[in-house]
């Protein structure tokens, strides 16, 4: 009861906080419109101002942060419109790469928003108009307004892929345990995407009986493609099919000052030179060598682009449709919802978010799934003492 107490003592002192900074969190959602993060047209989805009417019969919530995760609901939404017809189905997501994707790859019929910061106004305006009949969060979507208010209007919660990374877990567990065990209390099911996962969230003391596995959904996502992505991918898959290939993914600002710099620009860094002195070696040894390069986030893959293009490498940007010409090439893909298809390209990953300090790495499995050789860094491998845990 001591424990509960203080639990929602501190969500009291969130709530306030976040009710206090909602102006501050608008104005911030303006200047995220302004340099291209938010949608110019729907930004107001994000403070619960819907831009869809909400149709006739129950409806259930599903929301994912970004891509990876609207990938991963994608078959429990489509299990859950063809054994319940008539059910409405909502998808949320934050980030404007995973709208740009899901958009063409949701089942008909599913309704897209974007998530409503959680804000007490945001989230309450969200809930009232939309008035879902159950709320299923993906991965790692824990957010404290969302849960207890949806707890508080009697809605049941689920959080799907459940996954909790070391630092997350960390986090969780000082302070903010308080708050953490409260939260986890009001989910009905909580389906982690694995063992280790499962073992988080019990110590985070989600109650034992709502723990029930499934598996990781990112094994058995479907990837429909069109006749263009067909083609498009046939097509690379000829260019390589004469060459030495690696990848590396997921890599974020400053990770790929290490796939390519030539100097020792910052002589902190350890890791800054580690993919390129790989691709130097291979190339010594493999003249026919490309290396695909796979930036997280889109608007690093000109700047990757203009600083090998400075050192005199040879590269070929996917968004141009570039062919791979030269021998010991860089090839920059810079396009969306692509990274699972170019996993089966290539017999080895390397991926990023492991190799700068503050990161954790990312999720390994569709690059396993797709059989690739897994190599992730040293910060990845320093906090997980499991593959599971590279997330």
């Amino acid at each position: 009861m001591a424990a509960a107490a203080r639990g929602v003592m501190v969500y009291k002192i969130y709530r306030a906080l976040t009710r206090g900074l909602s102006p501050v969190l608008q104005l911030h959602l303006r200047w995220r419109v302004f340099r291209g993060r938010e949608h110019p047209a729907r930004w107001h989805e994000r403070i619960g101002r819907p831009s869809l009417p909400r149709p006739l019969g129950p409806l259930v919530w599903f929301h994912a942060v970004s891509l990876g995760e609207g990938m991963a609901a994608i078959p429990v939404v489509k299990q859950c419109a063809h054994r319940r017809l008539g059910l409405n189905i909502l998808m949320t997501t934050t980030t404007m790469s995973a709208f740009k994707v899901l958009e063409n790859d949701l089942p008909g019929g599913v309704l897209h928003q974007f998530c409503p910061v959680d804000t007490p106004a945001a989230i309450d305006a969200f809930l009232c108009y939309w008035r879902p009949s159950a709320v299923i969060l993906m991965e790692s979507e824990l957010w404290p307004n969302l849960i207890m208010i949806s707890s508080t209007k009697g809605i049941p919660l689920t959080l799907s892929n459940a996954r909790m990374s070391v630092k997350s877990f960390r986090f969780w567990s000082g302070l903010a345990l308080p708050l953490i065990s409260l939260m986890l209390s009001k989910f009905a099911l909580i389906v982690p995407l694995s063992t280790t996962q499962g073992i988080r969230f019990q110590l985070l003391q989600a109650p034992p009986l709502i723990v029930n596995f499934a598996g990781d959904l990112k094994y058995v996502v479907e990837h429909d493609m069109s006749k263009r992505n067909i083609a498009s991918t046939k097509d690379l898959k000829e260019q390589l099919s004469d060459r030495h290939v690696w990848m590396a993914a997921s890599i974020h600002r400053g990770e790929e000052q290490g796939v390519f710099q030539l100097h020792w620009l910052l002589a902190w860094s350890v890791y800054a030179s580690l993919m390129l002195a790989v691709h130097r070696s291979l190339v010594q040894r493999y003249p026919d060598l490309v290396t695909i390069i796979v930036p997280r986030h889109l608007q690093l893959a000109h700047h990757i682009v203009e600083e090998l293009q400075k050192e005199g490498l040879h590269v070929a940007l996917r968004s141009r449709k570039q062919k791979i010409t030269a021998r010991g090439m860089v090839y920059v893909v810079d396009t969306l919802g692509e990274l699972r298809r170019l996993y089966s390209l290539t017999p080895i990953a390397v991926i990023g978010g492991s190799f700068c300090p503050g990161f954790t790495g990312h999720n390994i499995s569709e690059a396993a799934a797709a059989g690739c050789a897994v190599l992730t860094g040293h910060f990845s491998l320093s906090l997980s003492p499991c593959p599971s845990c590279y997330i």
